[in-house]
């Protein structure tokens, strides 16, 4: 590809930037946010999905998200599904709720249509102001916590009880061990702010429970990419499930949460960068229609909601400025298909 050609479409002058600088910020957001290719089909395998086909459509929507982000916006923020949405597609809406997981993908796929619609027709801005800001930081402080909780009880550190609802689980058994390991291990990393530091994370902690016999090893690492025949299609045959008040909440959550999340997102990842012109985000209309679309496609595909991700700034802080930054990430989401062995050696641990 010419590098000439390159840096006159995503502005490199313009941006100061160069393509090394960019493409090394594409792979530094990559490493950050890899985790989401084993940690969503881990969550959503617990409705029912098929872990490998989930994979597949993870690694496909968030390559097309990143590449339409890249070259039709083209800011330096990737698209993944969102990891937070995926714990109440699985957990309050199939199991809480006990929808199929097939009409939760339906639910997803009218809200990413609404979504599409609220883009095109710019209404994002009515939508957002109407909202008050106490709600839009309740709604993600709740996911967080949503999250949270089933992480502690998937790692056994919290487990149901009659007289509590909630109690400490047993320390005798060596997967909360493992748990407790990888929630220190990931933490320090955090804090000392280190590139991909829950993929690194989850590295470490795979490693400890191998070595302990607590996690099998995978017999191989490189495989074609699983299919995405189990649920392919799925969410445009149940559509005509979406008929009760019930689901008809579930896909307004679909949309409500998505659509803060991305918005609240994109501005602060363009406030880091210096992208904010009098207080508002040039194309963010092209921002918002990149994951809109991804989410869109990945209902098809078979995942939940996507969204823009925070480990953007990852990237943005290593000197990514241009949508080449997102390609990047995007080429190397599909390249990520290859390692779908790597799945049985990720446990909730």
């Amino acid at each position: 590809m010419n590098e000439n050609w390159l840096s006159r479409y995503f502005h490199f002058s313009e941006l100061n930037t160069t393509l090394r600088r960019e493409t090394l910020a594409g792979l530094t957001t990559f490493i950050s946010m890899a985790y989401i290719l084993f940690v969503n089909p881990s969550v959503l395998g617990a409705s029912g999905m098929d872990k490998g086909a989930v994979f597949t459509a993870t690694a496909i929507a968030s390559a097309l998200g990143c590449l339409i982000m890249g070259i039709v916006a083209k800011y330096p923020i990737a698209i993944a599904p969102g990891l937070g949405v995926n714990a109440f597609f699985a957990y309050s809406v199939c199991i809480g709720m006990k929808i199929p997981w097939q009409t939760a993908l339906a639910g997803v796929f009218i809200a990413s249509i609404i979504f599409v619609l609220i883009t095109v027709f710019k209404l994002r801005e009515i939508i957002i102001d109407a909202i008050p800001q106490s709600l839009k930081l309740a709604m993600a402080a709740g996911i967080g916590l949503f999250i949270a909780f089933i992480g502690l009880h998937e790692g056994g550190l919290i487990v149901a009880d009659k007289a509590t609802t909630v109690a400490f689980g047993p320390l005798n058994v060596g997967t909360t061990w493992l748990t407790i390991f990888g929630l220190i291990v990931t933490v320090i990393l955090m804090v000392r702010k280190v590139p991909g530091a829950i993929f690194i994370g989850m590295v470490l902690t795979s490693i400890a429970g191998i070595v302990f016999k607590l996690i099998p090893l995978p017999s191989q690492i490189i495989s074609p990419a699983p299919s995405l025949a189990p649920t392919f299609g799925q969410a445009i045959t149940h559509v005509p499930d979406i008929n009760t008040m019930q689901l008809a909440i579930v896909v307004l959550t679909f949309l409500l949460v998505t659509f803060f999340d991305t918005a609240g997102t994109l501005i602060g990842l363009a406030e880091q960068a210096g992208f904010m012109k009098n207080n508002k985000m040039p194309r963010v209309g092209q921002a918002l229609l990149a994951d809109s679309t991804s989410m869109l496609a990945g209902s098809v595909l078979g995942t939940s909601p996507t969204s823009a991700y925070i480990e953007s700034s990852t990237g943005i802080a290593v000197g990514g400025r241009s949508g080449f930054t997102a390609v990047v990430t995007g080429i190397l989401f599909l390249f990520g298909m290859l390692f779908s062995p790597l799945l049985a050696v990720v446990t909730p641990q």
